[in-house]
């Protein structure tokens, strides 16, 4: 039977010392760990690319969908995931759920990785 992760709050950017700084706390490895787990996906990473490269910067999972090739119910499952680990900020308004990406998140994470990457 496979071993199942702990459940962790990923709702906010992840906030530890840098990789690079030295040996990280097993927490804060399961935090980072995580959330490289939730954008380690191919269509994950197109997603995320399809809303940083958008001009308003947010899509519906219909318009994700189409632009993919897939099934909006795949896109959907996916925005979870992102959503869970804190990458993707939704809303609803009427009918329609419109999907951003969490900018600081990612840029947390790459602090994270690479203290150097965003200065």
């Amino acid at each position: 039977m496979p071993k199942s992760l702990p459940v962790i709050d990923m709702s906010a950017p992840v906030c530890c010392a840098p990789v690079a700084a030295g040996p990280i706390s097993d927490e804060d490895a399961l935090a980072v760990a995580m959330r490289l787990k939730a954008i380690a996906d191919p269509v994950r990473v197109k997603i995320m690319s399809y809303l940083f490269s958008s001009a308003d910067r947010e899509k519906t999972s219909g318009d994700l969908a189409g632009v993919l090739g897939i099934s909006e119910s795949t896109v959907s499952h996916h925005l979870g995931q992102l959503r869970k680990a804190g990458l993707v900020i939704s809303d609803r308004r009427g009918m329609n759920v419109y999907h951003r990406p969490r900018a600081e998140s990612l840029r947390a994470l790459c602090v994270v990785l690479d203290p150097t990457c965003c200065s």
